[in-house]
């Protein structure tokens, strides 16, 4: 079953498609040539970070896939066209757009008048920022066709063991969204997103990272500047407590104790971050913690020889990613992931969300975090009844896998086919007939 929007009777499109899922953090994006004899696979996606950052060091701008080049990530200013989920600022995107898929250079280059678009977005889009969306696709880069789509639903085109192509969707599923912006809930039936049912969290990558930065500047450096390299630390040392027992346990274990009360830290759990300096290195690492020169640090380092800035990291390691599951932790008020999500499902009909309870897919960012995926599990398992079954699965490739169902469904000309709007058709009706097309209210 086709999404919504659908419509019969197109004349023949290009032979490629440009698949892209465009992210808040990161693009993922591929050419999917039409009618393929082999299903598009991960290898086919491309990520790129989806910015404009310029340095107040060397003074140089980066954008997009030029950020790879940079030496020195020291208080990079970070310029994103996404927030929120949502394209927000199209004087950026379109210098990124241009940069990534047009200008003359290696990579994913094509001839918009001889390419279609297929574009993922985050659902409740407001129409004014869809409106522009498209325009600037037709009138601007001139794509020859054009699909626009809640990325999330294309997931259903993902077949379970990933190796084959269907051109029917997924009948039940339940996807978890947890990217940079946010955590969105949405399950879906034949493709379709059930509207009602959608849930979103305010907690994403984005406010962990801020989190981050905050806790590390109160007990040890003013990092409030440092972006960049506080969501690389982030991504390399944090995970989830297996449960909220053992969450107490181990914020018992990480404390130093009071004042003429010291204690010893457990060094199963605190690391020392190693900091780059960006003259010799450009990323940092975490090893084991080390008390002695974790003393040092505080002391005089040599003048001449290696010296070592050390970020010592205790309970911020599993602290900051509680927050999917307690965001009143922060004074945000808001459910944790497993209540939003049992919320989400109690609103559907029994064998409905049956059916959803038993195919739950993660994707985004944060399920990477090493533990998340066993944690929600585990919660949900304590909610939800026990005559359902339960099946929660991260997607084998998280950041991926949003694209990699896109692309399935633009591979296939059939599909494709109903729902391309051509440049044609645009200038004949016009952005207002094709925001209410894709939003399933013209035929």
């Amino acid at each position: 079953m086709p999404p919504k929007g659908s419509k019969k009777g197109h004349p023949a499109a290009p032979k490629q498609t440009l698949v892209l899922d465009n992210g808040a953090y990161t693009l993922k994006a591929g050419l999917v040539p039409g009618g393929a004899s082999a299903p598009p696979t991960y290898a086919d996606c491309t990520v790129i970070p989806n910015c404009i950052a310029r340095s107040t060091r060397d003074k140089r701008t980066y954008i997009a896939s030029q950020l790879s080049s940079c030496k020195d990530f020291g208080e990079l200013a970070f310029r994103r066209p996404v927030e929120r989920g949502f394209i927000v600022n199209w004087e950026a995107e379109k210098a990124i757009w241009e940069h990534e898929f047009l200008q003359e250079g290696e990579g994913l280059r094509c001839d918009p008048k001889e390419t279609n678009l297929v574009l993922g977005e985050k659902p409740n889009c407001p129409r004014e920022l869809q409106r522009n969306c498209d325009e600037i696709v037709f009138e601007q880069f001139e794509f020859a066709g054009y699909y626009r789509a809640i990325g999330a639903t294309l997931n259903a085109y993902n077949s379970p063991d990933n190796s084959s192509l269907s051109a029917l969707p997924q009948e039940c599923l339940l996807v978890i969204d947890t990217s940079y912006s946010d955590t969105t809930i949405l399950p879906l039936y034949n493709g379709q997103l059930l509207q009602s049912a959608v849930r979103r969290l305010t907690i994403g990558g984005k406010l962990l990272t801020n989190y981050l930065k905050e806790l590390s500047s109160l007990r040890h450096y003013n990092m409030m500047e440092e972006t960049y390299l506080l969501n690389e630390i982030k991504e390399a040392v944090s995970f989830v407590a297996p449960s909220i027992q053992q969450f107490s346990k181990d914020l018992d274990r990480t404390w130093k104790g009071r004042v003429g009360d010291k204690r010893p830290l457990d060094s199963s759990i605190v690391l020392d971050y190693v900091l780059p300096d960006y003259e010799r290195s450009s990323h940092g690492y975490a090893r084991p913690h080390d008390p002695v020169k974790f003393r040092m640090r505080k002391g005089l380092q040599p003048q001449q020889g290696p010296r070592e800035d050390l970020l010592p990291l205790g309970n911020e390691r599993f602290a900051v990613p509680e927050l999917l599951f307690s965001p009143t932790d922060i004074g945000v008020q808001e459910a944790g992931l497993p209540e939003a999500i049992m919320q989400s499902l109690n609103s559907l009909p029994e064998m409905l969300k049956a059916a959803m309870f038993a195919n739950i897919v993660v994707v985004g960012g944060n399920a990477l975090i090493p533990g998340f995926v066993e944690r929600l599990e585990s919660e949900l398992r304590m909610l939800v009844p026990s005559q359902y079954l339960l099946n929660v699965k991260k997607a084998e490739d998280p950041i991926k896998h949003t694209w990699l169902g896109a692309a399935r469904f633009a591979s296939q000309p059939e599909l494709l086919k109903e729902v391309l709007v051509s440049k044609a058709e645009y200038d004949e009706n016009g952005s207002t007939w094709l925001v209410k097309k894709f939003a399933g209210g013209s035929k």
